[in-house]
């Protein structure tokens, strides 16, 4: 791995672990060793997507992006040093004659095509965009060809690279402080009917591109969960807590928030049966997609969880008031000074970074990126203007007391640590006391 891919990969690496809560990885395990391999993946986050994939491999990947993303300040920098290939995609290049769209686009295809042919991992979203919609947008050719481009330029006798399907599943892709799961699934196997020979003529490859194009949409759709509206993606995990809420009812034991793996692996089940069974019975689905429908009004109305209904009806729990008086302590003992300077240094920022996501993103899968990107250059100088600020104010104070040490350095380090730290202590703060109140009011709501 160059000494400049990793770090950059670093970089991202801690921005992206600043702003999700958690970054869960499975299936690396599932990764082929004799051979490269190509990524495919649903686009449903901007540049979160393919960030996400560069830090849960453990090796290098090759990006191919649209080349207007080279661009953008900052992006274009860190695509450059981390080897993003350019692809030329037809609506990007309006002006350009068709002769040099075409052979932009294969000189941008065979590119990644010679790092496949060597063993190296490369990544495409073959839908081409990034979007809001619950469903796969429509899948481009250009992962195919790329991989049959790839067979092509193989050294004789070495495999031909696989290519594997990655789940990215957000629980809330534009909130800060929120998870996201990683899945790598086992590389999809090739029917016979689309292991062509490398010197196949036009027309066997023509087809073949088609047939296998038709594979990744079949396959992507099952890995993402598509469905055709938000309210049935929302009504599957709605399901899926119910079902688990039930079982640990009857099972007599004590609420455990999911994993990332359970609550994927939950959606997945009841997705699937979803589909089976409404071709087979669709009058029971339709009947039980509206149960669940009125079921989900209900609790959003109330504001409650589906493990909540099962819940002791306790009004104050002696473990919540414990808690509740150790922050009340923290906060109004210990943290004072901490967390106003954390507050006053850190909240203009907060709010301006949420104002110009709003101007900037178009679209919710744009909001993490601006978000991410954003407080990556905003944050460290609001920091920065604070600690000259507190030098000033230092210089100043030792004009009128000369009595005062002149420690510039021990004023700038101390009000760096006391930004970063402060604003950490009050966004933990405000994430307890926030599940404090909720579960006091689910009591009080329950008892009444």
């Amino acid at each position: 791995m160059p000494p400049a891919y990793r770090t950059v990969r670093g970089f991202i690496d801690r921005l992206l672990r600043l702003f999700f809560l958690e970054i869960a990885v499975e299936g690396l395990e599932r990764l082929p060793k004799d051979r490269g391999g190509l990524f495919i993946a649903g686009h449903p986050n901007g540049l979160i997507d393919p960030a996400l994939i560069l830090v849960s491999f453990p090796g290098q990947v090759i990006f191919g992006a649209r080349h207007g993303l080279f661009s953008w300040p900052l992006v274009g920098t860190l695509m450059r040093k981390l080897g993003v290939v350019p692809i030329y995609r037809a609506s990007d290049v309006a002006g350009m004659p068709a002769a040099e769209k075409k052979a932009a686009n294969e000189r941008s295809l065979d590119a990644l095509a010679h790092e496949l042919a060597r063993g190296s991992f490369s990544a495409l979203f073959p839908e081409g965009v990034s979007h809001d919609d619950p469903y796969l947008a429509e899948v481009k050719t250009g992962a195919a060809r790329l991989y049959y481009r790839a067979r092509e330029l193989r050294p004789e006798g070495s495999p031909p690279p696989a290519i594997v399907p990655v789940g990215l599943h957000y629980d809330r892709k534009n909130v800060f402080r929120s998870r996201v799961l990683v899945t790598f699934h086992p590389p999809e196997p090739l029917p016979p009917a689309l292991d062509i020979d490398p010197g196949a003529d036009e027309t066997a490859h023509r087809a073949a591109v088609k047939g296998l194009t038709a594979l990744i949409e079949a396959r992507l759709t099952q890995v993402t969960g598509a469905t055709e509206d938000w309210e049935t993606h929302h009504l599957i995990h709605r399901a899926g807590r119910l079902i688990r809420a039930e079982m640990e009812a009857r099972a007599g034991g004590q609420h455990r928030d999911p994993d990332l793996v359970e609550a994927r692996l939950a959606y997945e089940r009841i997705w699937t049966g979803f589909q089976a069974r409404r071709v087979s019975a669709p009058d029971r689905v339709r009947d039980l997609v509206g149960r669940t429908a009125r079921y989900d009004r209900c609790l959003r109305s109330l504001a409650m969880e589906d493990h909540e209904l099962g819940a002791a009806p306790k009004v104050v729990s002696p473990w919540l008031v414990a808690l509740f008086l150790l922050q009340v302590v923290a906060v109004y003992l210990l943290f004072p000074p901490i967390l106003v300077v954390g507050f006053l240094v850190n909240a203009g920022p907060y709010w301006l970074l949420k104002a110009i996501t709003r101007a900037v993103s178009g679209a919710r899968k744009d909001e993490a990126t601006v978000k991410m990107l954003g407080g990556a250059i905003l944050f460290p100088l609001t920091w920065a203007f604070a600690a000259v600020g507190a030098l000033f104010v230092h210089h100043r104070v030792r004009e009128w007391f000369p009595s005062i040490p002149d420690l510039p350095v021990l004023v700038v380090l101390t009000t760096l640590a006391l930004s970063i730290v402060g604003g950490w202590l009050a966004l933990v703060y405000s994430e307890l006391a926030g599940e404090t109140m909720r579960a006091l009011r689910v009591r009080f709501l329950r008892r009444r």
